[in-house]
């Protein structure tokens, strides 16, 4: 670099700079970094103070005029250059360039060395040395020999002399600045220190937190996809006292029966290497890790709690759900009541399992279920001397409601009809009822409606139960029914969303189950709350069952069954939400009085957006959903009247036969025959226009619901 430049600049300097996107102006020349060969300039922009450092070499690219001013002279405070001249002081000895001290800064007339001057001059004002320092070396000049009677002219004096006398003192400055940190002509200021205790802090909390995640990461199998949340799990569960059901606790009787069982992890859910989301840790509390991601990907968990009259974990039997749940219910019918059962789930989480017996590949144990189970308790309350007086009779019915059609399983799945006699009873027109004699009878029985009973494939399971499967057991004395418990095995749950995509006997199916699940809840309800109105007519399954939800001795059971899997997360909420809402048992204040913990959770970043677009989309969703219902609710309807038009043009085929007998007649009457033949053709007539019109709307139902199932597969809703 010129050092001719670094002789035109000193602060307050006005020149020309160019910033980053070309654009050149004025700025004002703030300080000179000879050790970095810059120069901090400042400029006005906007009502705002704006600043930068420029390079010597872009200085004078852009200002080649300041090379061809004349020099500054040495009384204007600038830097000393080897160019300048210096006229013969009083004293006659090379003074330094230092600007004049300031108050309480004592100048000297002597000589003295440089480091002294400068140690004396930070004692008294630290600011005025340190601008000096962080300039550079080259502002100092000080003689560093003794004085001499004359001193010549600055061009007289060689040149690597003023280098040496200006660089060496300050090299000693900052070496004994450097050895005694407590002599530094810089002194770090209250928040400096306060900002590098906190960053060192923080630095040593950052090491601490990597060597616990390295040590917890060696206690895991981090193979697993979900280990962190694992980890997680376990450490919230170690906290939490574990009182499991056991047998011999007291069985507590309830009107309304709300429990909740919980399955082993299955062989896919093993061979996923899925992890366990489901704790049980008393009789009454189940307890759901939900996992969950903050906005920064930070993984965390959402605890949250439900409280139901009976909590069963992965280690209950059969007998042990039982005991506690339907085993109680059989008292009722012997007394004259309605009982009713009903294991609820989505599929795949084990209600067949509970109902109709241990599943051991395709075979399934009969007596270890509870349909089983019932009917040995039955026959052993029949047998006691204060029923035996009552001459009872054990019936069995097996059958099952699928697509909103009933078909008896004992019958070879002949089709059903469900019509209200004059007494507004509901009638099941068809149902053959079995008269058993024994357990053995009973389970011959089971087996065979196993067998016939409709299933199909879907995402969580390739062999699911697609029908509502209802198993009766009558007690009748003297062909008068006196009880009748209903055991009913109900097909898996499952959200429209999954199956809006499948075809339309698919999405039929799930609206179906859906419709009658919702309905059932509400009849259940009202049965709790003692309502005057029971809605048993929005589905099939609770008109069937019709009179099991009125009566004041009638009772019921709804054993929620839910998957443990991390996968099954969000279909395990929603049952148990289902079951919640059935008997709405608060989880801060359960059955047996106890107060279940408070669960701390985490909250998202931004939760209050999130939550607002969580319920716009549930409401675009909702709305959609409702579509898709409307639709299939008008085809099952159209459906209906179609088949009815069928049945009355088929009803008017004797008519027909008899016209075509009459013809082979040799004297037949011809105005008889055509007087018939108009009559059955208007009434035929009749049936076809109508027939054909309900084949119409169909039509046009079916594509109506295809177009929402499309709108619904569309979006990608939450999970």
């Amino acid at each position: 670099m010129d050092s001719s430049l670094q002789a035109r600049l000193f602060p307050g300097l006005t020149i020309k700079i160019q910033r980053s996107n070309g654009l050149i102006h004025s700025a004002n020349v703030c300080t000179i970094n000879l050790e970095k060969s810059c120069v901090s300039v400042e400029w006005t922009e906007g009502g705002t103070t704006k600043g930068k450092e420029i390079d010597f070499d872009d200085v004078a690219a852009i200002n080649p005029e300041l090379l061809q001013l004349p020099p500054l002279h040495p009384k204007d405070n600038l830097v000393l250059q080897e160019n300048v001249t210096v006229p013969k002081q009083k004293h006659r000895s090379i003074n330094s360039k230092i600007p004049a001290p300031k108050e309480g800064l004592r100048s000297r007339s002597t000589r003295m060395s440089t480091v002294s001057e400068l140690q004396i001059a930070t004692q008294e004002n630290d600011m005025e040395v340190d601008l000096l320092v962080s300039t550079n070396s080259r502002k100092f000049s000080i003689p560093t020999r003794r004085p001499r009677p004359s001193c010549p002219a600055m061009s007289e004096i060689p040149l690597a002399m003023v280098r040496e006398e200006v660089e060496d003192p300050v090299a000693s400055i900052r070496g004994s600045s450097s050895a005694h940190p407590v002599n530094s002509v810089r002194r770090k200021s209250c928040i400096v220190k306060d900002m590098e205790k906190v960053k060192n802090k923080r630095e040593e909390k950052r090491a601490q937190n990597s060597e616990i995640r390295i040590k917890r990461a060696q206690e895991y199998d981090n193979t697993f996809p979900n280990w962190e949340f694992a980890r997680m799990i376990k450490e919230f569960q170690t906290t939490m006292e574990y009182h499991p059901l056991t047998v011999t606790d007291p069985i507590e009787e309830h009107r309304i029966c709300v429990c909740v069982r919980k399955r082993p992890l299955n062989k896919q859910e093993l061979a996923k290497k899925e992890i366990d989301v489901i704790f049980v840790p008393t009789k009454t509390l189940l307890l759901v890790h939900e996992p969950k991601l903050k906005v920064d990907l930070t993984k965390y968990l959402e605890n949250q709690a439900f409280c139901f009259d009976f909590a069963f974990d992965e280690t209950a039997s059969n007998e042990v759900v039982y005991r506690f749940t339907a085993r109680p219910l059989v008292q009722t019918i012997f007394e004259g009541g309605k009982a009713t059962c009903f294991a609820y789930g989505q599929t795949g989480s084990g209600k067949t399992h509970t109902m109709g017996g241990e599943l051991n590949g395709k075979t399934q144990n009969a007596p270890k279920g509870i349909y089983a189970m019932a009917s040995q308790d039955v026959f052993l309350l029949k047998n006691q001397s204060r029923y035996r007086s009552l001459g009872l009779e054990v019936y069995v019915t097996f059958f099952e409601i699928y697509n909103g059609k009933l078909f008896d399983l004992l019958n070879k799945k002949a089709k059903l009809r469900v019509l209200e006699d004059s007494k507004q009873q509901v009638q099941v027109v068809g149902l053959q009822e079995h008269l058993v004699n024994s357990p053995d009878d009973v389970i011959k029985m089971i087996n065979i409606g196993n067998a016939c009973r409709t299933s199909g494939q879907t995402f969580a399971n390739p062999n699911s139960s697609r029908s509502h499967a209802c198993f009766q057991i009558l007690l009748r004395t003297k062909g008068r029914l006196h009880g009748k418990f209903s055991l009913v095995d109900l097909a898996g749950n499952e959200r429209g969303v999954d199956t809006s995509s499948a075809d339309r006997q698919t999405r039929m199916e799930g609206a179906e189950i859906n419709k009658s699940l919702l309905a059932l809840k509400e009849c259940i309800r009202a049965l709790g709350q003692n309502k005057a109105h029971t809605p048993f007519r929005e589905s099939k399954l609770t008109q069937v069952l019709r009179d099991s939800f009125i009566g004041e001795n009638s009772r019921t059971c709804m054993i929620a069954m839910i998957s443990p899997g991390i996968s099954s997360c969000e279909y395990t909420l929603n049952t148990l939400r289902y079951a919640d809402r059935v008997k709405e048992l608060s989880p801060h204040s359960g059955p047996s009085g106890e107060q279940p913990i408070q669960m701390e959770t985490e909250e998202m970043d931004d939760s209050s957006n999130m939550t607002s677009m969580a319920n716009n989309e549930q409401e675009e969703l909702s709305s959609q959903m409702s579509s898709f219902n409307e639709a299939i609710t008008q085809i099952r309807e159209l459906e209906e009247k179609a088949v009815e038009e069928l049945r009355e043009i088929i009803q008017q085929e004797p008519a027909w036969l008899e016209l075509s007998e009459m013809t082979e007649q040799p004297d037949y009457a011809l105005e008889t025959f055509v007087n018939k033949a108009e009559s059955v053709l208007t009434q035929q007539t009749k049936h076809f226009s109508a027939l054909q019109d309900v084949i119409k709307a169909l039509r046009l139902a079916m594509q109506q619901e295809e177009q929402a199932s499309k709108q619904i597969s569309s979006k990608k809703w939450p999970q």
